[in-house]
Formats: C-alpha cells, structure tokens, sequence
C-alpha cells in the first residue's frame, strides 16, 4: 500500500482535527469528545496503517495504566488541598498572600508563574497545576481563572522541569542512538554526550527567557480582561513593570544556570531565585499599585456559573482565628521539599522508590512496554503530606474524613475523560509497527509539515513540537518523538541542526498550554469538569505567541549568516516585539475613567 506524504499527513491530523472541532468549536467535554478522537485514531491505526489489533489493544492499555497514574497525582492534589481547606490552613495562605498584597494581579503573578515554575522545576509533569490552581481557587480566584493561568505558565518552566526531564530524557533519547548525531557532536568538539545536550539546554533556554519575558504579563492580562469585571486588557497590563521584573527575576537566574549548571537546574533555581526576590520587593512596594488601586474580580454572585467549578476551597468567611503562617505553609514545604530530595540523583531516595512497580513488558507479543512506579508519583508525595497535616494541624476524624470523600469524588469525574485522552496518544504514537509500512502518525503528521515549509522550517518547527505535546500531554515525550527528526530536517535545509532542536524543545514546552490531558487534569483539580474547550479557546493564543516568537528568532540566527540580519524571521520577530510594546505602551496610558463603571 502507498500514499503520499500530503495523504498521510492529513489522515495522521485527523484524531487532532476531532478533537479541536468537537471540543473547541463545538464546546463538548473531554468526557464526550475523546472518546470519539480515541475512536478515529484505532479506526486509522486498524484500517490505513494495519496495526494488528494486539497491538492497538496493548498501546490502549498502556494508556489506561498513564491514565491511572495522573488519576493518583489529581487524587492527591485534590487531598491536600481539602486536608489544607478543613485544618483552616487556606485561610491562613489566603490572609499571608493578601498580606504581601490584596491585587489579585500581583497574586497570580507571585502563585502561578514563580511559585509554579518552582514546583515544575522540583516535579514537572503537570505538578504545579495540581498545586498553584487549587491554590488560587483556595484564595478567591474563579475556577476557570486559576487553571487559565495554571496553563498560561506552563511554558517557560517546562523545558528544565523535573530537574531537566524533557532534555536529559526526551532529547537525549530521541537523539542518542543515531551515529550521525554522535558524529556531528564529535565534530563540533563535544566528545562528553552530556556536553552537548547541555550546548542544546543552553539555546532552549536561550529563546525560553526572550519568549518568556511576557509570560506574567500575558497571565494578567487575560485574568482582567476575560474574567475582570470591566472586562479590560488595560486593567491587567497597567502593571506591566512589575510583570517585566518577575519575569527577569526568574530568567535571568535561570539562563546563567543553563549555562553554568546544565539541563537540571534552570527552571528550579531561576524560579526560587526570582520567588524570594519578588515576594521581598512586593512586600516592600516596589512597583506594586498603590491599595486603593489594587484590583479585585467582580463579587462571586456576578461570575457566569462556568467560571466556577465543583470544589469550593474559597471560605467566605475569613473572621476566624489562624493558625500560624509556618504552620499553614508547612505543608506546601514538605511537598517542595520531597518532591526535590526524591528526585535529586546524588541521593538514593529516587532509586528506593523506583525500585518497586506496576506494569507489563511486551504485552501479547507486541513490543509494548509500560512500567508505573507508584512510589515515586507526585500523588504520593501529596498523600503522605495530607496525612502528615492530619497531625500537624490537628484536625478531627470527621474533617478529615469529608476531605478523602470530597477527593474521591472529584477524582472520578475526571476519569472518563483520562481513560480515553491517554489511550488515544497511545495508539496514535504507536502506530508505526502496521503492515502498511507507514512511518507512525506524529512522524508522517511531520513530514508533511516539512515537505510544505522547505527552507521556513525554523519558523514552524516550535508548532511541530507543540503539537507533540498537545497529542501525548508531555514536553518528554513530544522531544522523544521528534528531535531526530528535526534534527534531519536542520540538516536537509543546510543549517545548524541544534538550533533547530532547541526550538523543538521549546514548542514542546509552550504545547503544554493547550495539551487536552493537561487540561483536563488542571480542571479536575478545582472540580471544573467539561469546561476543558473554554480552557484550550483562552489558551491558544498565549500558544500561537510562544510558538511564533521562537521559531521567528529561530529563522534569524539560524540563517544570519547567508541571508543577513533583515531576514523573514528578524522582521516577523520585530513586528511581534512592537506590537507587544505599542499594545502595552497604549493601554498602559489609558486612564482608570476608561473602564470604571463598565458591566460585565
């Protein structure tokens, strides 16, 4: 059987198709609409790519038993979160965060985007939404607006996540066992493999801190502008200096560990450097609005009922007596802390963990593997910090037994859309084993992409990446599936190919945003189940911007020396960059008369 690269590449798009259609256009739940994406990508994978069936029953349940591993890390999430609510420790972070400043702008900036990127650096995988969005929610934020920017952020911190995951694993296994790869870092004098996957590390997080340099920003200005009571972008970019300088606080510290450190350190460093340097400058006002300019959402009565979701972690009534600021925030260290001592390879307590798991090894002869190690899953870390809490805050049987019922049941709405997301990446990354000889989905989904933009491929090369993420939930993996081939097409258009890896780490990264399972698991969190499209809508163009801006930058260094400096991709960069400028430079002069009074 033949077809053409185009043919393949617009049946590999359909399971994708379906899922933006029916849950973007048509605004079904995950619940409803990947069951019918799991469905297209077996039909094509049984029909046009002739898999055997074995095999798309193993990937199908491998995917069940991923789904049951981020079914425990929502649980635990969950868990802590009500075990926090019943010991009255959320009222206690609430008063502490609003103390540093009542601006919900200034909040989501210090939770979501450093006190995020430093749990993403500790854990990765989806981790700080489970731990920032709930956190938000617990101080007042609308549902849908916490997991906005849970999402929003989860860009910058990615690449280096989990002490470098996606590049000491995912590109180091997409690359290291080709000979060519080798060679080609032989040549430019990286003898030590890991010397070059730091060369790679160092670009990645090269184009990370000029991208990410309006990430907060970005965070803010969809909060006032799609969840404010005037509904105005101008609300939320009036604080863009101290948006900028959270953003440099983190960045900075983090390219220098890029290039002195390695792929580990990046994200985890950056982030704690710029948390402990924003959260003393905010306490201090330093660029912080004034009180009486401080912005608030709209009274809780006046949200549209799908901005909440069915976890209620607020407490209206702050009038209570607290409990002491350490001993609420304890929790949250113990979490930070287990997550970097059991992930940290200079010490054992990763090796213990790991040594006992669940799983299957060529499952009905078909060559799939799975293997969970439930030990070392952030859900463990969560429940055994909910029940050190139940000692440390004191809390009743009672309480603490309505915070596991609540868990529990949260959990299971969201598994219906899990148990078909995840078995859908399953079989669409292993569909390349078929009697057809086709190569699998991603890769044909790619070749077409490529055969399309010849020589503009920088340009595109972050969706590519972006999209591996969207498809498979994981930075990880997306950079396993792709990075020898974007490494190939690097070398076939003549330029320098670990630039054009780095970018694919990069839209790897930036996928994140809009990744279907990632979504679904943030919503789950804060019990906002079926309002996963309205999340993915809100999401997607923060996505377009992180994706653009890199692959413009990609383009101009990667073909600066034939084409010079006005080149495609030095243009499109410069109109992103004065279009930010003008838009922030416009809206930050209009006057707060522009949008008092406006209804929602």
């Amino acid at each position: 059987m033949t077809a053409s690269v185009g043919t393949l590449a617009l049946l590999s798009l359909l399971p994708i198709a379906v899922v933006g259609l029916l849950l973007v256009v048509l605004r079904w739940p995950a619940s409803r609409a990947m069951p019918v994406s799991y469905l297209t990508a077996a039909g094509l994978a049984l029909g046009v790519w002739r898999v055997p069936a074995f095999q798309v029953a193993a990937a199908t349940l491998k995917g069940l038993l991923v789904a049951a591993s981020l079914l425990f890390i929502i649980f635990g999430a969950i868990l802590l979160l009500d075990t926090l609510k019943e010991s009255g420790a959320l009222r206690t972070l609430r008063h502490g965060l609003t103390g540093v400043t009542s601006d919900r702008r200034i909040q989501v900036i210090i939770i979501a985007w450093l006190f995020g990127a430093f749990i993403e650096g500790a854990a990765g995988f989806g981790t700080p939404a489970a731990v920032a969005v709930p956190l938000l929610v617990g101080l007042g934020f609308p549902g849908m607006a916490a997991v906005t920017a849970g999402m929003i952020i989860q860009s910058t911190p990615v690449s280096f996540g989990a002490a470098g995951t996606p590049i000491l694993v995912g590109v180091n296994t997409g690359l290291s066992g080709d000979a060519r790869v080798h060679a080609f870092a032989t040549a430019l004098g990286h003898t030590e493999w890991t010397d070059f996957l730091a060369l790679i590390g160092v670009k990645v997080a090269v184009l990370h801190a000029v991208a990410g340099l309006l990430v907060p920003l970005l965070v803010v200005s969809f909060m006032t502008r799609f969840f404010g009571p005037n509904r105005s972008f101008a609300e939320g970019v009036r604080v863009w200096k101290f948006a900028i300088f959270a953003s440099l606080a983190m960045t900075i510290p983090y390219v220098a560990a890029a290039f002195l450190l390695g792929p580990e350190f990046p994200t985890l460093l950056g982030s704690l450097f710029g948390l402990v340097v924003v959260v003393w400058a905010a306490r201090r006002g330093f660029l912080v609005p004034r009180a009486e300019d401080a912005w608030e959402f709209g009274p809780p009565e006046s949200w549209p009922p799908e901005w909440s979701g069915s976890i209620d972690l607020a407490d209206p009534d702050d009038t209570g007596e607290r409990m002491p600021a350490l001993r609420a925030w304890l929790p949250y260290v113990l979490v930070a802390g287990l997550l970097i001592l059991t992930r940290l390879k200079v010490l054992p307590f990763a090796g213990w963990l790991r040594a006992w798991g669940v799983g299957f090894t060529d499952l009905f002869g078909s060559g799939v593997s799975a293997r969970v190690e439930p030990l070392y899953l952030p859900g463990t870390v969560f429940v055994a910090v909910s029940l050190a809490t139940f000692f440390l805050h004191r809390i009743d049987h009672e309480s603490y037994r309505r915070a596991w019922k609540t868990s529990l049941g949260a959990t299971g709405r969201a598994s219906v859309a899990l148990v078909f997301t995840v078995p859908m990446v399953q079989v669409f990354i292993d569909s390349g084993s078929g009697a057809a000889g086709f190569d699998q989905m991603p890769i044909a989904l790619a070749d077409g992409v490529a055969a399309l933009a010849g020589s503009a491929w920088p340009i595109f090369a972050p969706m590519i990446g972006g999209l591996g993420a969207f498809v498979a939930g994981s930075n990880t993996v997306s950079n396993m599936m792709f990075s020898l081939f974007q490494f190939g097409v690097g070398e076939r258009i003549g330029v320098e190919p670990t630039w054009i890896v780095a970018l694919q780490a990069v839209g790897g990264a930036a996928g994140n945003m809009i990744c279907v399972h990632n979504v679904v698991a943030a919503s789950a969190v804060v019990g906002l189940v079926g309002k996963e499209g309205a999340v993915i809508r809100l999401t997607l163009v923060p996505f377009l911007y992180y994706a653009l801006l890199p692959g413009a930058i990609g383009y101009s260094v990667v073909w600066f020396a034939q084409r010079g400096v006005l080149n495609l991709g030095t243009l499109l960069a410069a109109l992103i960059a004065v279009a930010a400028v003008g838009a922030i430079a416009a809206l930050a002069r209009r006057p707060r008369s522009d949008f008092e009074g406006r209804q929602p």
